[in-house]
């Protein structure tokens, strides 16, 4: 009965034994091995046990969040939600799921520029109006009485002791934190995910690239992105005003991202991104081109001072570098969107977009003028 276990064994030929033994082949093994009455209907049987094994067929899954490697790089990382076990399906034409985004990106970057330019219109015209307003407040405060420890009047002594760039970014940082508390609604997790993460394997593809720029799931990523912007407000409201700078800010938020898409695409690393980094790398960017000169510091190693110069190159460099090597722990792709916006805004689009709003004021003057006449009747 040694055939017996032999064969339960499982020793077949391509199991330990290769294609022969000994010169013989395996129908030449099997019929010495075999007795002679367990030969003709059994012994196709016995063939198939030994030189017929098969695979499983693998199973065909959907695709992740990347190809098979950057769920586990995202899960690797804090400041992105753990999305491990969500399914993105990416379009099997790529190139043509940064259509739509690409529209959304001119059309949106034009409509805030637009708008920047018609809030400048309408805050020039009542600077007059609130200066008297200013007048009066601050005589009806100097007959009213005082009250001690007036919560209010704390609070507007603050605001007033801020600079203009200060006071502007003080409602982007509202924002980020509300956001950052509903990422801590467990109800609201499919929500966010879904709307405040860019994406370009995701069904929503436009709006995720503006609510994405105020959305943070790490307490340390949104205080070191604030902290940043805190420190560059009253720089860059200086050089661009607080219409224009809002209009960049925006822009270059959806414009970061739809770099960002661009480089997933090209790369075939799809995942979700998110945070205010591209539109700050915007900022840092255009205060670094516009004041090369100015001296800067990391906020845990004051004693080091560095040009922006030189901190703008370094930036620019490590997230090249980033971008080719595949980095996955920053969007390195648009960090460097963002910050190639800011140096060209401040270079050429300044030039270009802000200088050349006086049609629009024009006409937008024309409507504010003339529409009440239209629509009302002379006696």
């Amino acid at each position: 009965m040694a055939w017996r276990g032999w064969a339960q064994r499982g020793w077949g030929c391509g199991q330990g034994w290769g294609a022969s033994v000994g010169g013989r082949s395996c129908e030449e093994l099997t019929a010495v091995l075999t007795p002679p009455q367990l030969l003709g209907r059994r012994f196709n049987f016995f063939i198939q046990q030994k030189c017929g094994f098969r695979k499983a067929p693998r199973k065909v899954e959907p695709r992740r969040s990347d190809t098979g490697t950057s769920g586990e790089a995202y899960k690797r990382s804090a400041l992105i939600p753990p999305v491990e076990e969500t399914v993105f399906y990416p379009s099997p034409y790529p190139i043509r799921s940064l259509i739509k985004p690409l529209f959304f990106t001119v059309g949106f970057t034009g409509c805030a520029f637009g708008s920047a330019a018609i809030w400048q219109y309408e805050s020039l015209k009542s600077r007059v109006q609130s200066y008297f307003d200013g007048i009066k407040a601050d005589w009806l405060d100097s007959i009213r009485p005082q009250k001690e420890g007036d919560f209010r009047k704390e609070i507007n002594k603050w605001w007033n002791n801020l600079s203009d760039g200060q006071r502007t970014v003080t409602g982007i940082i509202a924002a980020n934190v509300l956001v950052f508390c509903l990422w801590r609604v467990p109800s609201l997790q499919r929500t966010m995910i879904r709307y405040f993460t860019s994406n370009p394997a995701s069904k929503v593809l436009c709006s995720p690239m503006l609510l994405s720029t105020f959305s943070h799931f790490s307490l340390f990523h949104m205080a070191a992105n604030m902290y940043v912007l805190w420190s560059f407000s009253s720089s860059i409201v200086n050089i661009l005003g607080q219409e224009q700078f809002m209009a960049v800010y925006l822009s270059a938020g959806v414009i970061s991202n739809f770099v960002s898409y661009v480089g997933k695409v090209a790369t075939g690393r799809y995942g979700p991104s998110l945070g205010a980094s591209g539109a700050i790398m915007t900022v840092l960017a255009a205060v670094c081109t516009k004041i090369p000169e100015g001296r800067l510091a990391i906020i845990f190693l004051p004693m080091f001072t560095f040009t922006a110069g030189n901190a703008l190159k370094a930036i620019i460099a490590m997230d090249t570098a980033g971008m080719i090597l595949g980095w996955k722990f920053f969007d390195h792709a648009a960090h460097l969107g963002g910050a190639l916006f800011g140096i060209w805004y401040v270079t050429y689009g300044h030039e270009l977009i802000w200088k050349n709003r006086e049609p629009l004021v024009k006409i937008w003057h024309e409507i504010r003028t003339n529409g009440p006449k239209k629509g009302g009747g002379s006696k």
